[in-house]
């Protein structure tokens, strides 16, 4: 049975991944997050004011360290870069730090962003475009990158980075369609960012954590980097229909031609090399819209 370490166990990412491993027989779950939790069992509160790990590995052996924790804002981040930082790109370096000190064997698993790209050159985005991030969020998730290879070329640390695309889906409150919810529920028209022509990548939790899982079990962890997307290019306008039709019309809206700072303009990602981990959607977008609204319906 191998020892895994979720890091951020408390997050959207992170809960999601947890639920699902611990139903395997094959690993032994622990998290750690920042949220004091009386009934977790495997479970350490880290310090949000001084993040420490290193008496983590100190008392467990653990085979793997997945890295879901970090901020996940990137308006945020052009607020308050240095805590971006901290967050996304220090305790990175911690982690790893704590790793090659206490457990060289562990491997780290690194949850990264297409953030990284920017506005890309040219659609599908392979892992091997121009990094050109448009944000501190972006800039950020790269160092951690760049961390994850250092200790792997220094050290022999076993590390791998996944760049998630536009993720979605159960117990998110926040993001696109968290924000879209939150308007129709005004019932009055609203304004949507952009022009409906941006397009993003969308990936349901459930496909995100069987992604994950393929990284786990085939991965080479030499430091590589993975796209985890769907490979579908999904135009904003198109989402916007789908989701006002499911809510039977309860979603009136219009595009206000307007662009946030940081935030591309259009993804699809090459998942080439996700898919040859065995990688493979069970989640299509009109399902996972439906399951959100579901659930966010009764979340209220």
């Amino acid at each position: 049975m191998k020892k895994i370490l979720i890091a951020g166990s408390k997050g959207f990412i992170g809960q999601h991944l947890s639920e699902h491993l611990i139903k395997d027989e094959s690993y032994e779950v622990w998290g750690c997050d920042v949220i004091n939790d009386y009934n977790a069992v495997n479970y350490f509160v880290i310090d949000a004011s001084d993040s420490n790990f290193e008496h983590l590995f100190q008392a467990e052996i653990f085979d793997l360290c997945i890295n879901c924790s970090g901020a996940a804002s990137v308006p945020d981040s052009f607020q308050n870069p240095f805590r971006d930082y901290l967050l996304n790109t220090v305790n990175v370096f911690r982690l790893l730090e704590s790793i090659r000190k206490y457990a060289p064997d562990c491997k780290f698993l690194n949850i990264s962003s297409a953030a990284v790209y920017g506005n890309p050159e040219g659609l599908p985005i392979s892992e091997s475009h121009p990094v050109k991030p448009l944000s501190p969020y972006g800039w950020h998730k790269y160092q951690s990158e760049l961390i994850c290879r250092e200790y792997f070329e220094f050290y022999g640390i076993q590390t791998c980075s996944v760049r998630i695309f536009s993720a979605y889906g159960v117990g998110l409150k926040k993001q696109l369609f968290w924000d879209w919810y939150q308007k129709a529920m005004l019932n009055q028209k609203v304004g949507l960012l952009g022009t409906g022509d941006e397009s993003r990548d969308f990936i349901y939790i459930d496909d995100l954590v069987r992604a994950i899982i393929c990284v786990i079990r085939n991965g080479t962890f030499k430091a590589e980097v993975i796209n985890v997307a769907n490979g579908e290019e999904s135009f904003i306008r198109d989402a916007a229909e789908v989701f006002s039709r499911l809510l039977e019309g309860r979603f009136r809206y219009y595009f206000s031609n307007t662009v946030r700072v940081g935030d591309p303009l259009n993804w699809k990602a090459d998942i080439s090399r996700l898919n040859a981990l065995g990688y493979k959607k069970q989640v299509e977008f009109e399902e996972g819209i439906k399951r959100y609204i579901s659930w966010v319906e009764g979340a209220k």
